[in-house]
């Protein structure tokens, strides 16, 4: 059972809020006694869900990631609604276009960078000066296993998220004395995306039945063990829930 001392009274900010990873991480931070703030591009969404942790606890901001200036607003509102500004969960993203790069939209390919790259260092740049201020706070950026390898139909995304990987590498290269800097690579989720991938027919993921997915639920306790003391010892690292030990060790059966 994780102690949640940590992390209550804590503000934590997350992207791509409304639904799959993003909102099982609101309600798990908010049930261990955090302040959520909600962003997403979907207004309806997020404010339905803030009214459902509590208009005290969660605060709902309409916010492109891909666009400096909305995430650099939602940090504000953060601070002028919480006092502070503690943990920031990087978890918009897209996959879409899937197909081959030869023959995919440029513009539609460059979205994907647009939303799963620069929202990822907007969102970093935004808090990282505020975290530095207060002298402490934890940065987590959602990852994939593609990251680490191509595949085919897959460009977009698999060069998306290799370029995530390395701004949580820089941020903890160049803050991770004082903040803590970590990512997460959760395996395959079961959430909208993977209903995208499914009707793509691309890949080896594609193939995969929905019972082989494990639970949003399961990556939101990870990222509030994440907050924790007890994860300490990883920090500048990125952890993966495919390994059976992290998931021992997080509790997750």
């Amino acid at each position: 059972m994780t102690d949640t001392t940590a992390i209550a009274g804590k503000t934590v900010l997350i992207t791509g809020a409304s639904r799959g990873i993003g909102a099982s991480a609101a309600r798990a931070f908010a049930a261990a006694g955090a302040r959520v703030v909600l962003l997403a591009r979907g207004t309806d969404a997020i404010a339905d869900l803030a009214k459902e942790i509590g208009s005290d606890q969660a605060l709902a901001v309409p916010c492109d990631v891909a666009r400096w200036h909305e995430v650099a607003t939602a940090v504000e509102a953060a601070q002028e609604a919480f006092g502070s500004l503690d943990v920031v969960i990087n978890n918009a993203g897209v996959i879409e276009p899937i197909g081959d790069m030869a023959e995919l939209d440029p513009q539609a390919w460059g979205t994907v960078i647009d939303v799963n790259v620069k929202g990822v260092y907007h969102g970093l740049r935004a808090a990282i000066p505020v975290m530095e201020a207060q002298g402490s706070g934890t940065l987590i950026t959602i990852s994939s296993g593609a990251a680490h390898r191509a595949l085919p139909g897959w460009s977009a995304y698999c060069t998306s998220k290799a370029a995530a990987k390395m701004l949580t590498e820089a941020a903890h290269a160049e803050h991770g004395e004082r903040l803590r800097v970590m990512g997460l690579s959760p395996g395959t989720v079961a959430t909208e995306m993977q209903r995208q991938i499914k009707a793509s027919g691309v890949g080896p993921v594609a193939e995969l039945d929905w019972d082989d997915h494990i639970s949003p639920e399961w990556v939101a306790q990870t990222l509030v063990w994440m907050c924790t003391p007890e994860a300490d010892d990883l920090r500048g690292t990125e952890l993966s829930l495919r390994e059976e030990g992290l998931r021992a060790r997080i509790g997750l059966t």
